[in-house]
């Protein structure tokens, strides 16, 4: 009986069974890079404001504490945006006539709140509680990164569940004393993992993972 297929053929089955998986590894490896990419994250990407507000003019400048703006953080669950009176409380008198802040002094007439573009925008299915994490000993620079040196915010982390699970698998890696929760330039006197643990013991932190606990 004639051959159907000639010898050929499988060399050219092998090559196409390889070439499919190298195809599709790809496609998946490109798919992976591009979930984890900034264009999909925003990490380390500026974002637009209605006013060019300058963390690092005003906290490390200036050396403006973090509640002076984000009055709420220590006591609910939202950090709060500061009012435009509260901005106004200086820059009346100091760049009052700057024309970039324009949108700020409309918005003191007018009563209509700025429109700020949120960096930290979690998904409506996601609960995080800010008064929680500070009152817990968890510092600003863990979830936001060092805004004192952003001349313009972004985000810091993927805020990806991930990257969530490895602080609440081990606060003892990020946590610190409760008064240097909002210090920007802290350092542990000691060893992390000794003063960790010691202030995961005193502060009766828990290892939280449930899925209940951010999911409700």
């Amino acid at each position: 009986m004639a051959q159907i297929f000639r010898p050929s053929t499988n060399a050219f089955v092998k090559t196409s069974l390889i070439a499919t998986v190298v195809i599709v590894g790809g496609l998946a490896a490109g798919l992976f890079a591009l979930n984890r990419s900034a264009y999909n994250t925003n990490v380390g990407v500026p974002r637009e404001q209605p006013v060019p507000f300058s963390h690092k003019h005003h906290v490390q400048g200036i050396g403006i504490d973090c509640r002076y703006c984000h009055t709420s953080v220590e006591k609910a669950a939202s950090a709060g945006i500061p009012a435009t009176e509260t901005c106004m409380s200086c820059h009346s008198q100091i760049w009052s006539d700057a024309p970039m802040l324009e949108p700020v002094r409309e918005s003191y007439r007018s009563g209509k709140s700025l429109e700020w573009t949120r960096v930290h925008d979690l998904p409506q299915y996601v609960y995080f509680n800010h008064s929680i994490h500070v009152n817990k000993g968890m510092g600003c620079t863990a979830c936001h990164g060092r805004v004192d040196q952003m001349p313009l915010m972004w985000q810091e982390n993927t805020l990806f569940m991930e990257w969530c699970l490895d602080c609440h698998r081990a606060p003892e890696k990020f946590i610190r004393p409760k008064d240097k929760v909002f210090q920007m330039d802290y350092k542990p006197a000691e060893p992390q993992e000794v003063l960790g643990a010691r202030l995961v013991s005193e502060y009766k932190v828990r290892k939280l993972t449930d899925c209940t606990v951010c999911h409700r």
